[in-house]
């Protein structure tokens, strides 16, 4: 799994029109299902991202987590993360995973950040086309894959 992290100050997302989903200050992850990922991938990856002190603290560093600001997160599926670029001009998406193994994992990977204590997750709508607006507080993004991480 890949992750797209953007600390925001409020991000939003759209389908038709309409607002599905929003959070205040916290997190917009994009998320990216991979061929071959499962739920222990979902999990270590929620886990990081739950415990990520990106947020700064009175003496403005940082220091902080989602828990420690009440942050809120709205999680993104995005299937272009997986996109492989090594060869022409036109992405191979051929690396993400179906949408009936992608869903199911992205349905986890938000519910295991509720377990881990995170009170708003948000969520788009699953392959729609998505209309997502984002103030990126720092800016700090964060790339993330979970093969990365030691499970």
């Amino acid at each position: 799994m890949k992750a797209i992290i953007q600390r925001v100050s409020g991000a939003a997302v759209a389908v038709d029109g309409k607002t599905v989903g929003e959070v205040s200050k916290g997190f917009l992850i994009l998320l990216g299902v991979a061929q071959g990922d499962d739920e222990k991938e979902a999990q270590v990856l929620a886990d990081k991202i739950s415990g990520l002190r990106v947020f700064t603290d009175p003496n403005d560093k940082m220091n902080l987590a989602l828990a420690d600001i009440d942050g809120e997160v709205l999680v993104i599926s995005n299937f272009t993360l997986c996109a492989d670029c090594s060869h022409g001009r036109r992405p191979s998406f051929i690396g993400a995973a179906r949408p009936e193994t992608a869903e199911p994992l992205y349905r986890y990977f938000c519910e295991r950040l509720r377990q881990n204590g995170v009170k708003k997750v948000a969520q788009g709508v699953f392959g729609a086309d998505m209309q997502v607006s984002l103030v990126n507080d720092g800016p700090v993004t964060i790339d993330i894959d979970s093969k990365d991480l030691k499970r």
